[in-house]
């Protein structure tokens, strides 16, 4: 362990928690390989205590008017924009994204907290005067009660604030499991609710790994599950919590394709493919990974983008003109280095390998940290590995088709549904491929198509499982249970016993 090495523990009845027995396991810097601290693993106890507090706050809290809770919200969303720059060095020192990625990461967090905000609006609910003779009828929504999300790695601020914000601003209490990967920014965030006014046990954070997550999946007073991450493991957490009786909203993995039509401009398709191919070092959900080439755009644009990819500004994420940081760990890294191997026994033409990257000139005190450079594939084809799995890296494959109906048919077939571009110029096009893509996400010229707050992210196919997007109006409906009310009063009531079916009168 350095010398700068922490102990990062739980965040628990408004108090950070550093159990001083237990599990535990190593926080490194990805840039540099070195130890930075020792983070908790929760075992189910201290699931339960994280859970019985959230439960206690309950009720104080769900009784509180709408506008009361959105003005702690208001309160949080005024000190998350005086530390945002806090948090994003935080995402760089563990996760490796370069620190202007960060920056962005956490201003797309913020939006949801700004439409949080607006809760009391966003909880009115509807109202029928006279919906039968002396009788009205109105809906309202009311909170599940403790509620948990389960995040990871990859968005260690962005991906719970998808969840937490709505959650809590809609009345319900949250425990947070981020990833023990990068688990400092989960406390910085938990610390500032505490700022802004949030009772203690609304808002808790239980580190851990998979014995964390059992334990909250099977735990009889959480009502509902967020989480996002692989396919496999949404899938395992889908059917473990909804066979417990609990509402989940489970997001999966991805293969996003970025269609290049002949029309398109290749310039700026070429920037658009490098950024989302290797931004945060290809480590997104919404990451491009495949380049679907129609007609002879390869022959044009391939050479433009391997000539790009060998140019890659790859560095520590702190420095400001760093355009890819490192893998986030060296399992990753071998897991990613593994996949170029398959590409190149697959028979695909490997244009640039970025194995051949080391950290020696990524920066001073970088020699030992995990680093690859962009690898850019040529004549990759539906049948290979490394183009049906998610490789979670900075690896760009390119599919060549003939034409735009067999782009939209090689994309359909795929059981990932997630993200997808088409960079054109022409708009029926862009119209027909917005209606035939059977996929959740649809960019025209926009290679990440990221919706904002207030509209809701989710995935087709094997890439969600549950019926609710992210955020937006459809993450108050995740949060909160629909009531619906008839009322009347005793002198439009006739006399005598109706053994009729209630009709409109």
């Amino acid at each position: 362990m350095t010398q700068a090495a922490i102990s990062i523990g739980h965040y628990l009845n408004g108090q950070v928690s550093v159990p001083q027995t237990g599990r535990s396991q190593p926080v490194y810097n990805p840039a540099t390989g070195a130890v930075t601290g020792h983070v908790a693993l929760a075992n189910a106890a201290d699931v339960g205590v994280a859970v019985a507090s959230a439960k206690a706050a309950f009720p104080a809290w769900s009784n509180l008017p709408p506008l009361r809770r959105a003005r702690v919200m208001f309160k949080y969303l005024e000190l998350l924009n005086a530390n945002k720059d806090k948090l994003a060095h935080m995402i760089t020192a563990e996760h490796g994204k370069v620190f202007t990625d960060a920056q962005g990461e956490v201003s797309r967090g913020i939006d949801i907290v700004e439409f949080a905000c607006g809760i009391p609006q966003l909880l009115k609910g509807d109202f029928t005067d006279q919906v039968s003779t002396g009788i009205d009828n109105w809906t309202l929504r009311q909170p599940l009660g403790v509620v948990t999300g389960i995040t990871p790695f990859n968005f260690p601020v962005m991906v719970p604030m998808w969840m937490f914000p709505v959650a809590i601003a809609a009345g319900n209490c949250f425990v947070l499991k981020p990833s023990p990967i990068d688990p400092s920014a989960s406390i910085f965030m938990a610390e500032l609710l505490k700022q802004a006014g949030l009772p203690d046990g609304v808002f808790s954070v239980v580190q851990g790994d998979k014995e964390a997550v059992d334990a909250l999946l099977v735990h009889p007073d959480v009502m509902a599950i967020s989480f996002v991450g692989s396919t496999p493991i949404a899938n395992y957490i889908y059917e473990t919590g909804a066979h417990h009786g609990k509402r989940v909203q489970a997001l999966g993995g991805a293969k996003n394709h970025m269609v290049v039509m002949p029309d398109a401009d290749l310039e700026q398709a070429v920037d658009a493919l490098i950024g989302a191919g290797y931004g945060s070092a290809g480590e997104r959900c919404m990451a491009i990974s495949v380049a679907v080439l129609v007609g002879d755009v390869a022959e044009k644009l391939i050479p433009m983008l391997a000539a790009r990819a060998k140019t890659l500004v790859i560095k520590d994420g702190e420095n400001l003109d760093a355009e890819m940081g490192p893998i986030v760990t060296s399992i990753a890294h071998k897991r990613i280095t593994g996949y170029i191997d398959l590409g190149v026994e697959e028979g695909a033409e490997l244009l640039v390998d970025g194995r051949t990257f080391t950290g020696a000139n990524a920066g001073s005190g970088c020699e030992n940290g995990y680093w690859m450079g962009g690898t850019l594939f040529d004549h990759v084809t539906p049948d290979m590995r490394i183009y049906k799995e998610e490789i979670f890296g900075p690896v760009l494959g390119c599919v060549r088709v003939k034409d735009f109906a067999e782009a939209v048919d090689l994309i359909n077939a795929h059981e990932f549904g997630n993200g997808v571009s088409c960079y054109t110029r022409d708009g029926h096009v862009a119209r027909e491929f917005s209606r035939r893509i059977q996929v959740g996400m649809v960019g025209i010229n926009v290679p990440i198509p990221v919706p904002m707050a207030w509209h809701g992210f989710g995935g087709w196919k094997k890439s969600l499982f549950g019926d609710m997007h992210a955020y937006g109006e459809e993450g108050v409906r995740f949060y909160t249970k629909q009531k619906s009310i008839m009322q009347r009063w005793p002198e439009s009531i006739g006399k005598g016993a109706e053994f009729v079916m209630p009709t409109a009168k």
